[in-house]
């Protein structure tokens, strides 16, 4: 059965506490302590037959058990591995070095267009070499001007 016999014990007080603070005003205390002593028993035995009711929805069903024991191992372990990318971004920090700006890495294997490709940025431009007419320019059409 679910649970121990205090549940029943706390079934039973709780039944006894509403009983008297219901009739606490209209009867005189013996009828009231009777009374109280009657729901006792009364929740005692009901918290029985709820325990034995819950025991019972609880329980697993047999099939559900054997199927368990057959699929005991499966889904206990995940074995996923990250591709080596040590590669390529060694490439990347000795073209950093050499350039000394931030260049396309070369990529030693041709990829798709839609691939993923980790640690390649789009290239930054730098201001350099630029006329100060296109550096206005740029920066009146950022602006909105």
């Amino acid at each position: 059965m679910l649970g121990t016999w205090r549940w029943n014990v706390v079934f039973g007080i709780i039944g006894t506490v509403l009983t008297v603070a219901f009739s606490i005003g209209n009867n005189p205390v013996t009828v009231m302590l009777l009374r109280g002593m009657y729901a006792f028993i009364a929740f005692f035995v009901l918290a029985y037959a709820a325990r034995a009711v819950l025991t019972y929805i609880l329980q697993p069903p047999s099939l559900a058990e054997e199927a368990t024991e057959q699929d005991e191992g499966k889904g206990t372990q995940l074995d996923m591995q990250t591709p080596d990318e040590s590669d390529d971004l060694n490439q990347l920090l000795k073209s950093q070095l050499q350039d000394g700006s931030l260049a396309q890495p070369v990529h030693n294997e041709s990829k798709e267009p839609g691939d993923f490709r980790p640690l390649d940025p789009p290239q930054l431009l730098s201001t350099k070499n630029k006329q100060p007419e296109e550096l206005v320019k740029a920066i009146r059409h950022l602006t909105g001007e």
